[in-house]
């Protein structure tokens, strides 16, 4: 898929990855549908693409609504003259012992990391069937691959993403309509706090810049890669999990007993990519 021109449907573009990912997207000539649940951060982030090439639009959206999705698809079709690629970024986060987690934001982080990119996908697929032309784009994590400790609830969510992917892809396989799933590591965004920054340091796990994360991202999409793994060695054991799972068990009880004391004196750590 060609970049320059393409008219992009991105949500959770104030966040960390949504922000480099809207700034590297411009930076190439995209037009963009830029979603986001505060209007006063897209506002910032308009201001702060000024200059770029193509045409910019800001749509402000809750994705936890369950009718939000279909109006933010008809909104940036009408708006931009139609659509070519969606980029379900949004999504939220918690670092917390699961019997701590309330049911509230347990529902929650399902309705914005799953329910919601299925009902965008949902609302935009005829459009891009009709044209003939499209792609889906799932931004999921090593997490929908790797099952961590104190990260229940999210990793559930991004396993679901990356079954979807896998299951639409294989639907759509006699359409011209293309589904990409990209799993990043950590990255060093607003999502991890200082707490959560520590332990992930403890356990020697790399945090990748936002901006470099967006041009691995970009680069996929150009590609139009099926799957696409970001960062060594957790791109490694993302496959190993699925072929061993005994094997990296014996790690994964090693990063839960280091992540406790983090966990059990910080209570939770609350993200969200808006």
């Amino acid at each position: 898929m060609n970049i320059q021109n393409a008219r992009i449907l991105l949500t959770g573009a104030t966040g960390g990855i949504g922000q480099a990912l809207a700034v590297e997207l411009a930076s190439q000539g995209a037009h963009l549908a830029l979603v986001g649940r505060h209007p006063g951060k897209l506002q910032e982030l308009l201001h702060t693409l000024s200059g770029m090439p193509g045409e910019r639009i800001s749509i402000v959206a809750d994705l936890e609504n369950a009718n939000a999705p279909q109006g933010v698809v008809d909104t940036a079709i009408q708006q931009l003259g139609g659509l070519d690629i969606l980029i379900n970024n949004a999504g939220v986060m918690d670092f917390i012992q699961f019997e701590d987690q309330s049911p509230e934001r347990i529902a929650q982080i399902i309705q914005t990391n799953v329910t919601a990119p299925l009902l965008l996908a949902r609302a935009v697929l005829p459009h891009f069937l009709t044209r003939q032309q499209g792609q889906l784009v799932n931004i999921g994590s090593i997490f929908g691959s790797i099952g961590f400790p104190h990260y229940a609830s999210y990793c559930a969510s991004k396993f679901a993403m990356r079954g979807f992917s896998q299951s639409l892809r294989r639907e759509l396989v006699d359409t011209p309509v293309r589904v990409t799933y990209i799993a990043p590591r950590a990255v060093d965004t607003p999502l991890n706090d200082a707490t959560t920054t520590h332990m992930l340091r403890a356990a020697n796990i790399s945090l990748d810049a936002p901006e470099d994360v967006a041009r691995q991202i970009v680069c996929a999409i150009a590609r139009e890669c099926e799957e696409y793994y970001i960062g060594q060695p957790e791109s490694f054991f993302a496959w190993l999990n699925s072929a061993l799972p005994k094997l990296v068990n014996i790690g994964m009880k090693k990063q839960a007993r280091l992540a406790a004391p983090f966990v059990n004196r910080h209570s939770h750590s609350l993200g969200e990519i808006q």
